[in-house]
């Protein structure tokens, strides 16, 4: 029965491997490379200079149209800035507050409570601004795309001129990488585009992995603490492991394999 029930399992794997292998075969999109992140080792942490780096792309380029509304200013803290250094970016924004006494609304500086500000009113203005698409909301866009910050940079850098046949539209531009080859999104990355301020050389390849390991963070704030769960987790089913041998070695073996005899008393 457990044979049969193997094999049953290892079947039904199998045919879902394939599945999703022919589902993911039959798009027209050229799937992205694997790439050596730092943080893909089990024990690795997200490299935090590059996730600052990383903000500073989103900052100067990509805030532009896409935004990040799930992102605190708090959440940078400890991660990539200090409070002192997060304080200030949050009151480089301005936020509409209130009703004040008065009853009216103000607008004031950017507290660390405060979430990024999106580049537009609403969603009819983002697509008005953008040719008709939304810019998505980069929060969770990590996540949401499969093949994660390897998807997100294969994206950013792969951009090149159309081959025979492909029509574009008016707006459009060609990557191979993104599903149907046409996006409404002009590349935005290239050399120097963007300033770093511990002076990384700004070339697009940099930007593209920064900017993806700092989406990576976003989507997963708790990558470090889930690893570091993981270590200790893995310690201390090592220590019970050891322990429970010792018992079943030295305790419950003992009573297991005893024997007791009966010797009736004799008349």
């Amino acid at each position: 029965v457990a044979t049969a029930a193997g094999v049953l399992v290892g079947g039904a794997g199998a045919l879902l491997y394939a599945l999703e292998q022919s589902v993911s075969a039959s798009g027209t999109e050229v799937h992205p490379p694997e790439l050596p992140w730092n943080h893909k080792g089990m024990l690795d942490s997200l490299d935090h200079a590059s996730v600052r780096r990383g903000y500073e792309v989103y900052k100067q380029v990509c805030a532009a149209c896409h935004s990040m509304r799930f992102i605190a200013y708090r959440n940078l803290v400890g991660v990539s800035h200090t409070e002192a250094e997060a304080k200030a970016e949050a009151e480089e924004i301005q936020v509409r507050d209130g009703p004040d006494e008065a009853g009216n609304y103000f607008m004031r500086p950017g507290k660390l409570s405060d979430y990024f500000p999106s580049p537009y009113p609403n969603e009819e203005a983002a697509r008005a601004a953008n040719n008709g698409a939304y810019p998505p909301d980069l929060s969770y866009i990590a996540l949401a795309r499969h093949g994660g910050e390897d998807y997100l940079f294969a994206l950013l850098t792969g951009y090149c001129d159309a081959p025979a046949g492909v029509v574009l539209r008016e707006g459009q531009y060609y990557n191979p990488y993104f599903p149907g080859g046409a996006i409404s999104m002009a590349q935005a990355l290239y050399n120097e585009a963007a300033e770093y301020s511990d002076g990384t050389p700004p070339t697009a390849s940099q930007l593209a992995k920064d900017v993806s390991t700092f989406l990576v963070w976003a989507a997963e704030p708790y990558h470090d603490e889930r690893k570091r769960m993981g270590i200790k987790s893995v310690g201390i089913i090592m220590i019970l492991g050891a322990l429970s041998y010792y018992i079943k070695r030295h305790k419950w073996a003992a009573l297991k394999t005893r024997k007791i005899s009966f010797h009736p008393k004799s008349k």
